[in-house]
């Protein structure tokens, strides 16, 4: 897809990834981006969807929009995750085939694996069981989009793309402590228990559960070169290849942002997933994408945007 030429709408466009999603597509020459608004837009609601796709006209939609959030926020809202991110994948897709969108791509997550998967986690693996308990609902709300879009393409021909980033991370972040994940909850700990003088912070789980990490500003390069460059049935994982357990994590937050204090783990809350590490080959040789942003430089700019910010007075 030329998408110089093209009319794009990003859901969730103003979120996170989708703000360096539209700068990646700017940076294509692409000038009528819409992101729509869940005040305008409820893309939960078919009619608003329907009405959406009439305002805009689009060649291409990349389905960004999601309720998401962390352990916690999993834990205590599993219906709401559930029904609110099944039914936006839902109407944002079918009406897409509907109007005659020429492509839909929907970005899935890596919640969505089985809870005890080989790692690195290939695409493959994806039906091998169910995910961890505590993120299942958002987890398989998010992937009933990729069975739509395989089912779309078999019956319709429609070209519907499912991709599957790895935990995101950058300056931008979300550092609500009630709904951030893992990197920008810690960084916003070890910065408040250095300006009070703590001389320690707790911390969920036992430290051992691994993860990957994704520059937000690859994701969104990923994402783009998808749109141009595939058009296959199969999902694919957008990652680094870069595995860290959260107890190392821990250590080199706290080394980032200057907190010497001791690091306590509260063995009685949930870890989440062992291990997560993803197979990046099918990205590679399908549409070229490789990671650029080591995960020292990412977290340092990511620390330094949220001091930049002044956020909880850093």
């Amino acid at each position: 897809m030329d998408l110089s030429n093209a009319r794009v709408v990003v859901t969730g466009g103003s979120g996170f990834l989708g703000r360096r999603v539209v700068a990646a597509l700017t940076v294509r020459g692409c000038r009528e981006i819409a992101v729509p608004r869940s005040r305008q837009y409820d893309l939960r609601d078919r009619s608003a969807v329907r009405r959406l796709y009439k305002d805009t006209k689009p060649d291409l939609v990349i389905h960004l929009a999601a309720v998401v959030g962390g352990i916690g926020a999993n834990r205590a809202n599993p219906g709401r995750f559930f029904y609110d991110n099944a039914i936006m994948g839902i109407e944002t897709l079918e009406q897409a085939r509907v109007f005659g969108v020429a492509k839909f791509v929907g970005i899935g997550t890596i919640c969505s694996y089985p809870k005890f998967t080989p790692v690195p986690f290939h695409e493959d693996a994806l039906w091998n069981g169910y995910p961890e308990e505590t993120n299942a609902p958002y987890g398989l709300a998010k992937k009933m989009l990729l069975v739509q879009s395989q089912a779309y393409r078999a019956q319709y021909g429609y070209d519907a793309i499912h991709l599957l980033p790895v935990n995101l991370y950058g300056p931008g972040d979300n550092f609500d402590p009630d709904s951030s994940h893992v990197i920008p909850a810690l960084i916003r700990r070890m910065i408040e228990a250095q300006q009070s003088g703590a001389s320690e912070v707790t911390l969920w789980g036992d430290g051992t559960p691994t993860r990957e990490f994704l520059y937000v500003d690859d994701a969104a390069e990923g994402i783009v070169l998808a749109c141009e460059k595939y058009d296959g049935a199969e999902p694919v994982n957008l990652g680094c290849g870069h595995e860290v357990s959260i107890r190392e994590l821990a250590q080199e937050i706290a080394a980032a942002v200057g907190f010497t204090g001791e690091i306590r783990w509260d063995t009685t809350k949930p870890n989440g997933q062992p291990r997560r590490s993803l197979d990046t080959t099918r990205a590679a040789e399908f549409f070229g994408f490789r990671a650029t942003t080591t995960f020292a430089d990412g977290l340092r700019d990511t620390v330094a945007w949220y001091r930049a910010s002044g956020a909880a007075g850093a």
